[in-house]
């Protein structure tokens, strides 16, 4: 009769447990929110999870499947156009973030000066990052051009000197396709560091004036310590940028010549619809996952356990 009872209470608290899991999610879910409330609630948010799976989680879980045979890695990693990707990818993140940054840094020191000409000139260097990327980086390929570009006929009417032909050497357009990026993007960054210099109380700055950090040492020991953490933070999300950046090396250099300064975008552009081989350029953007992903959780971390500092 014992084993019969404890049976039958088992087999209440098996049909019971489901009814309760349900209530615990549904208050969970629902918190403090009750009737009409929960109704708009659930109206706000349904459309973002829609638009969520559809544009975010859908193409991700679907690009990681056209990117899973290993067959075309091994194809990826033989071509020679890809090696020299590799290479033009490292140089390409580790010139356009840090020097960037750096002039982004010092520049914000710069404009810290009080006046009203001080203003109008951070307008007017504001202009090259407000102006839209495409037209940018076109006017910068015609202006490099061989024969008839605004560069060389600046040096033939100055100097009578022959222009080289920019783009038609692997280095030299990769060269200017870094110029071009760091000349796009530094005001933005600029004025990030501006603000982060702004936020520094002025108090901090008067002690540290009148105990004689000025100048340089006032940078070392005052200012960049307090915007270590902002640097930091900057750097790591111009990095994750700079890597899906497509516009810069196709309007600039257009991967060439002979394909010599793609980077991992635009060569995924190219093996996708230019060779009309999708699985392949899918597998060359996925490549760069292991650096993204290391990125990723670092910033996250940084963000969650540190509190940027200004």
């Amino acid at each position: 009769m014992m084993d019969r009872a404890s049976v039958d209470r088992a087999s209440v608290v098996d049909v019971a447990r489901p009814a309760i899991w349900r209530r615990t999610l549904s208050r969970s879910l629902r918190g403090s929110l009750h009737g009409g409330e929960y109704a708009w609630a659930v109206a706000f948010v349904v459309p973002y999870v829609v638009v969520f799976l559809a544009f975010v989680a859908y193409p991700v879980v679907y690009g990681l499947w056209m990117g899973s045979e290993a067959s075309l890695y091994r194809e990826l990693f033989a071509d020679p156009i890809y090696q020299s990707t590799v290479v033009n990818t490292v140089l390409y993140l580790a010139l356009g973030v840090n020097v960037k940054m750096f002039l982004a840094l010092l520049l914000s020191g710069f404009f810290m000066r009080p006046g009203w000409w001080m203003k109008l000139l951070l307008l007017i260097f504001v202009l090259p990052w407000a102006v839209p990327q495409i037209s940018t980086y076109i006017s910068i390929h015609w202006m490099l051009n061989g024969e008839w570009g605004f560069l060389n006929n600046v040096l033939y009417t100055l100097f009578h000197i022959e222009g080289p032909f920019w783009l038609n050497d692997r280095w030299m357009a990769l060269g200017a396709v870094i110029v071009a990026h760091i000349w796009k993007w530094t005001p933005f960054w600029t004025l990030i560091m501006l603000a982060g210099r702004m936020a520094i109380p002025l108090e901090i700055r008067d002690t540290a004036r009148v105990d004689g950090a000025t100048g340089l040492r006032g940078f070392v020991h005052i200012t960049f310590p307090l915007l270590a953490n902002l640097y930091l933070i900057c750097t790591l999300l111009s990095t994750i940028f700079l890597l899906g950046d497509f516009n810069a090396v196709n309007f600039v250099s257009g991967g060439g010549p002979a394909n010599s300064t793609h980077v991992l975008a635009t060569l995924g552009i190219r093996n996708a619809f230019e060779i009309a081989h999708p699985r392949l350029g899918v597998a060359a953007v996925m490549s760069a996952l292991p650096l993204v992903i290391p990125l990723v959780i670092v910033l996250m971390r940084k963000l969650r356990t540190t509190e940027v500092q200004l």
